[in-house]
């Protein structure tokens, strides 16, 4: 785990270890200090004169000067690293969620993903900082100030060798049993999350049914129990301050009060007043270091589970990649699926989609149509290689997908979702999605074939017409006809369409195939739909069920020979013909 986090720290590595390096000069300089007030002290109970303690006086000052000057290039030093290591490492994590495979996806959350590229990215920083400044400073001031304690007062620096081990003791009963509760506490703070996203996306719906109310209650109640679970480890963690402060305290009176004895009963022989203010002084900065160690341990176990949960995302391998001799030229938009099943997961009980065998020729219009869950959708990805198959081959320009170098292969197959998403920025930063080398002529030109440049040119800013984020402030077809040009602009050898017309009206539908046939003809285009009228001139058209095959053929032969398809068109026509009769 540390291994995968210290590859983030990267070019932040000099600051990170100067820190060190400068906390140890200032911890030096902090612990002789004491030593020469003590020497001080006894001088001017020998009775000095002025000129020694000026002496005395210019040596702490400059002491006291290069000490602050160390602690804030160390704190400095610290800042930088801590908040660069943490760039690092949300940049690391992004970048290896882009290369997931869908399959690596479906493994994490959207909200577990977002909590873990803030709230746990932020605990790592603030460990990481407390481990290279004051997981330095602290065992560094208890060594000195305890090799320093004994030198000056002997046998009362002996209250140390009680005291470090009972806190030690302590902090690990503390520790054992903070750590599993933060580790469930982040798991709630997933669902939590999930939550919000969830009530966010949905918006419209929870408000269309009134259901306000509803969602208050189930946040309040994820909120409650994330805080329930969290006063119960803080409760376990705040023990540390006052068995800390016990251990200061008593600690104190035993040096204040055998360490007085001493002094009284010795005449300053065994223990001078300079000893006993230097050991006073010593036995604080051993407590003090003692209780910011505990400080960082309380980090340290809240941010163990956040690195984990890190190191987790990092560590997930893409389960698609591209092949070492990658092919790297897609020769036509043939496609060929053998003896195909698939299933999402190993764990599934039943394939997605079984036994499928299809051949479909470069140019051709295939139209794909089905009821719910009959696995439309599960085929064509199986296409540009967002999931693999779990049986069989699925060939491009006749090159199993597997060959391909992935950016090549999805590069030349162009798909249009139902739900596909638009990005804030105009309308031509969304269209060079397709294309970043795009010109004018060739977004107008896409904008046509896919009948948008008509709503375009009604907006005041036309093409530079800024988009809200996910297409907010544009209509379900506007944003399909936008999505189906910026795919246009790939100018890809298959073309697959998953039901992206359905918000556009029968009109509209019919201009944009059209335009296919007449603009594209050697573009392979996959047309999933739910109305028949948007695939019956296909050249042929598919009719699926429970993750087969059911049927292949032209409009006139389905009509003929497969009922699902008479059912489905005598269904629409009619729901058409009453439609008009109204």
């Amino acid at each position: 785990m540390v291994k995968t986090l210290a590859r983030s720290v990267r070019e932040y590595k000099k600051p990170a270890l100067l820190t060190p390096l400068l906390v140890s000069v200032e911890v030096v300089l902090e612990c002789i200090i004491p030593f020469i007030i003590a020497d001080l002290v006894n001088d001017m109970q020998a009775g000095c004169d002025l000129s020694t303690i000026v002496n005395y006086g210019i040596e702490l000052v400059i002491m006291a000067i290069l000490s602050l000057v160390f602690g804030v290039a160390a704190g400095n030093t610290c800042a930088t690293a801590s908040t660069g290591f943490a760039k690092n490492l949300r940049k690391d994590m992004f970048y290896r969620i882009q290369d997931y495979s869908f399959e690596n996806i479906d493994k994490f959350s959207v909200s577990s993903l977002v909590t873990r590229m803030t709230t746990d990215v932020i605990n790592v920083q603030m460990a990481f900082m407390m481990i290279i400044r004051i997981a330095i400073r602290c065992p560094l001031m208890l060594i000195f100030s305890f090799v320093m304690g004994f030198a000056m007062g002997g046998r009362l620096a002996m209250i140390f060798l009680v005291t470090i081990p009972l806190l030690g003791f302590g902090l690990f009963l503390v520790i054992r049993k903070a750590t599993p509760i933060f580790r469930r506490v982040f798991r709630k703070y997933d669902a939590l999350n999930d939550s919000v996203q969830e009530n966010v996306q949905a918006m419209r719906v929870v408000k269309s049914y009134v259901r306000e109310e509803y969602e208050k209650k189930k946040f309040a109640g994820a909120a409650e129990d994330v805080c329930r679970d969290f006063t119960k480890a803080e409760r376990i963690m705040a023990i540390n301050n006052p068995m800390m402060q016990f251990c200061v305290y008593a600690a104190m009176v035993f040096v204040l009060s055998f360490g007085s004895y001493a002094v009284i009963t010795s005449q300053g022989s065994e223990v001078a007043v300079g000893q006993m203010s230097a050991i006073l002084t010593y036995s604080f900065q051993i407590l003090m270091s003692l209780m910011m160690l505990s400080m960082v341990f309380v980090m340290i176990t809240m941010s163990l589970e956040s690195a984990e949960r890190i190191v987790e995302v990092l560590g997930e391998e893409s389960t698609l990649s591209s092949p070492g001799n990658a092919v790297d030229c897609v020769k036509d938009g043939s496609i060929d699926f053998d003896n195909v099943s698939f299933k999402y997961s190993t764990k599934a009980e039943r394939m997605a989609l079984e036994g499928v065998n299809l051949h479909i020729k470069s140019g051709e219009v295939i139209g794909i149509l089905g009821g719910t869950g009959s696995s439309k959708s599960t085929l064509v990805q199986l296409i540009p290689r967002l999931y693999d198959t779990t049986e069989g081959s699925v060939k491009v320009g006749g090159v199993d997908v597997r060959d391909y170098d992935l950016e090549v292969l999805r590069n030349n197959v162009a798909m249009v979702l139902q739900k596909n998403v638009l990005f804030s920025g105009t309308i031509k930063d969304n269209l060079r999605w397709g294309n970043p080398d795009a010109t004018d002529e060739e977004m107008l030109q896409a904008c046509k074939l896919a009948q948008a440049d008509e709503f375009i040119q009604t907006f005041p800013d036309k093409y530079d017409t800024w988009i809200e984020q996910g297409g907010a402030n544009v209509s379900g077809g506007q944003k399909q006809r936008l999505c189906i040009a910026r795919a246009l602009l790939k100018n890809p050898k298959i073309l697959i369409l998953d039901d992206s017309t359905s918000a556009v009206d029968t009109r509209t539908d019919a201009l944009i195939r059209q335009g296919f046939r007449e603009f594209i003809p050697e573009t392979t285009k996959i047309i999933i739909a739910q109305r028949v009228a948007s695939v019956q001139d296909a050249d042929r058209i598919i009719v699926m069920e429970g993750g087969r095959i059911n049927a292949v053929g032209t409009h006139e032969e389905l009509l003929e020979t497969s009922d699902i398809y008479r059912e489905v068109y005598t269904s629409q026509t009619k729901a058409g013909d009453e439609d008009g009769e109204e």
